[in-house]
């Protein structure tokens, strides 16, 4: 009786697998997208609608689920304010959505995912205090009264969903790399050599990265055993005066098992105005990158995607982690020398080529495109920070912000493009 039970249970059990890997290995229809994230009315400002999005600053795919994604926010509405931010919702916690592509092909939201500290309250995106991974930013309230800090504030920026289930999360404060259960409770926060988070540690020179300009871009290779960030622009090393290759930007790679990072110098094509967004894997060494500036796509914006490869470029995180200006050229740092200084000197960046023109190939609109997911088969998921609906006015207050070519508030909207 007992062995007929067994072998029932185990008949079902492998039933249940295969129908999963079946379920898992069904095309997907993603025939209706893009389409918007399903959105409320999050607060009202100075007769501003604020809306509940913000989804889209990073975005990743459920490591065993096909057609399911993760989107996260960054540290909430905001606007330029004196030496910081108004923070048009103090209180506002940093958030994953879950959300799959249903059998009629619709956006579907499974969860939502509060980001919390490790005894388990919910943090806020406030800046972090000195020593914690300060930018020196200022945080307001709506009204102009300061706030204050949060230790275990994030201003989130890329998503990586791990096989196990835990969540790494990369940020513009210290940089930041933040590891989260699967309900969003911080289990190891690792930050640049100076900053008091913890004893696993990144280069000290990345806490040179300008503000609001931090890690914008992480990803996992697909064996599981790296993350991957990339920093967003120019840092200011040694200082922003001095740090005048402004084309020059670095990935950063982290051995989730030894702590060993390493670095590597990417050149973008623009002007310097250009940022270095989302990253997602192709192979252990192959990988599309975001580059974008801040125009809405039909006013001339630059929204590219690029497949670079870091196999052949040298790693120029030095002999010292710890050194606050990192590797230097003839006693300048990377970031002071061109890039014929530093082709002379035997360093080699990334290689890279053109994935896909999202302007030229969608007629992209959004001027923020800043969450990628490749789906293999050369189809890569697009996302886009809506910046909860809202602009800065010029005097530190919120607008809507406007589509030029609808007229429409923007919204978090998911595409999928073919690339090269």
């Amino acid at each position: 009786m007992k062995k007929l039970l067994l072998s029932a249970i185990l008949f079902t059990a492998l039933v249940s697998c295969k129908d999963d890997d079946k379920m898992n290995s069904q095309d997907i229809n993603y025939a209706k997208l893009p389409q918007e994230f399903p959105f409320s009315n999050l607060v009202t400002v100075n007769g501003v609608n604020i809306i509940n999005g913000g989804f889209g600053s990073g975005a990743a795919a459920h490591p065993t689920r096909k057609g399911e994604f993760y989107a996260i926010t960054d540290r909430g509405p905001n606007t330029d304010y004196l030496n910081g931010k108004k923070f048009s919702v103090p209180d506002f916690t940093p958030t994953i959505m879950h959300f799959k592509i249903n059998a009629e092909g619709n956006i579907e939201v499974i969860k939502y995912i509060k980001l919390k500290n490790p005894s388990g309250k919910p943090i806020t995106g406030l800046p972090n205090p000195a020593g914690m991974g300060s930018t020196g930013e200022t945080a307001y309230d709506s009204s102009g009264n300061v706030l204050g800090t949060d230790n275990y504030g994030l201003d989130s920026e890329s998503i990586v969903a791990a096989a196990d289930g835990t969540f790494w999360v990369s940020d513009e404060y210290g940089p930041h790399i933040v590891h989260y259960n699967a309900d969003g409770v911080e289990l190891e926060r690792i930050s640049p050599i100076g900053v008091n988070t913890g004893p696993r540690k990144l280069p000290a020179v990345l806490a040179k990265r300008r503000a609001n300009r931090g890690m914008e871009g992480l990803c996992i290779t697909p064996d599981g055993k790296t993350l991957v960030g990339t920093m967003q622009s120019t840092m200011y090393v040694p200082t922003k005066a001095l740090a005048t290759n402004t084309t020059l930007t670095r990935i950063v790679t982290f051995d989730i098992a030894t702590g060993q990072t390493k670095q590597y110098l990417y050149k973008q094509n623009g002007n310097g105005s250009d940022s270095v967004c989302d990253i997602t894997a192709i192979s252990n060494t192959e990988f599309l990158v975001i580059e974008r500036d801040g125009n809405f796509g039909s006013q001339g914006g630059t929204k590219k995607v690029y497949r670079i490869n870091i196999a052949g470029a040298s790693d120029v995180t030095g002999t010292d982690i710890a050194a606050v200006d990192g590797m230097k050229i003839n006693n300048k740092t990377l970031e002071q020398s061109t890039w014929d200084e530093i082709a002379n000197a035997g360093i080699k960046p990334v290689s890279k080529v053109l994935a896909v023109d999202l302007v030229a190939k969608l007629g992209y609109e959004h001027d923020k495109f800043e969450g990628i997911v490749y789906l293999g088969n050369n189809k890569l998921a697009v996302f886009n920070d809506d910046d909860f609906g809202i602009l800065d006015d010029g005097n530190g207050n919120p607008k809507a912000k406007i589509l030029p070519k609808t007229g429409k508030v923007d919204k978090g909207t998911m595409y999928v493009v073919d690339i090269q």
